[in-house]
């Protein structure tokens, strides 16, 4: 089995889905379309037939390799037991940011990651609303469209701007971290971890701190923001592992500004 599939077979694959399964369907929902598949969380016929389609075309790609799919872990979980064995995996993200996709806003974007034994050995991100295609293959850097991605330059705690996703931390430290989010210059949340590694890794946003933690959100945007030169770990300061669902990471910048912004949060 290859390390890396063919990147640009991969971009077809995911242009086809953006193409023929959700763009068409973007500010045109039917309300029968839309359904929530748990408390507060919604799905769209585009996030089904999208994912469909990239199964597919994903399995064709790298035969014999499997897929794990958001929306058929939700049916099915035990399909996430695909990470732990041997066969090369896809994680697919086939609309990540489905509530703003659903209301119309045009922050949403499909992600796509290659696992070879649990370790992420390629990653895509796809904004279908411009076209653009963010691609990193582990040991090659972060390319947006043949254009080599950056992160923000280091910068004082007051002079960042981040996301501070608290929406799954115990009420207690929610409350704590919001507290220190006054710290920073900007703090904001795009709902959608596509856009987040987007930003990370092309320089325009400097942390992002995640509590609830699936794979097919953070893979391939942690090797993306990794190539480029960005840095992400546990709050323990462990490896992040896509593998794993331990919760809380800090994706920074910089690995210096990882541990700056990682001290003030823990002394808040």
């Amino acid at each position: 089995m290859p390390l890396a599939p063919d990147s640009d077979k991969v971009i077809a694959a995911i242009r086809e889905a953006a193409e023929e399964d959700i763009m068409p369907r973007f500010q045109r929902l039917e309300r029968h379309e839309i359904s929530e598949k748990n408390p507060g969380e919604v799905v769209t016929v585009a996030d089904i037939e999208a994912e469909h389609r990239l199964t597919r075309l994903l399995s064709d790609i790298v035969p014999g390799s499997a897929v794990v799919g958001e929306e058929a872990v939700s049916k099915d979980p035990k399909i996430l037991n695909y990470l732990q064995g041997d066969d090369p995996v896809w994680l697919v993200d086939p609309v990540d940011g489905t509530a703003n996709f659903a209301e119309g806003q045009r922050v949403f974007g499909i992600i796509i990651c290659y696992l070879v034994k649990g370790i992420a050995r390629a990653g895509w991100i796809h904004d279908p609303c411009t076209g653009r295609t963010a691609a990193a293959l582990a040991g090659e850097g972060a390319w947006l469209d043949g254009e080599r991605m950056k992160p923000a330059p280091a910068a004082a705690l007051e002079q960042m701007i981040g996301t501070l996703n608290v929406g799954y931390f115990p009420d207690s430290r929610r409350k704590a971290v919001r507290e220190a989010g006054r710290r920073f210059k900007k703090t904001f949340s795009y709902r959608c971890a596509a856009h987040d590694y987007l930003a990370l890794a092309g320089g325009t946003k400097h942390f992002s701190l995640y509590n609830r933690l699936w794979p097919w959100d953070h893979a391939a945007g942690v090797l993306l923001l990794a190539e480029a030169g960005g840095h992400t770990a546990r709050l323990d300061g462990r490896p992040y592992q896509a593998t794993g669902r331990e919760e809380g990471i800090l994706s920074v910048s910089d690995p210096e500004s990882w541990e700056r912004i990682k001290n003030f949060l823990n002394s808040a």
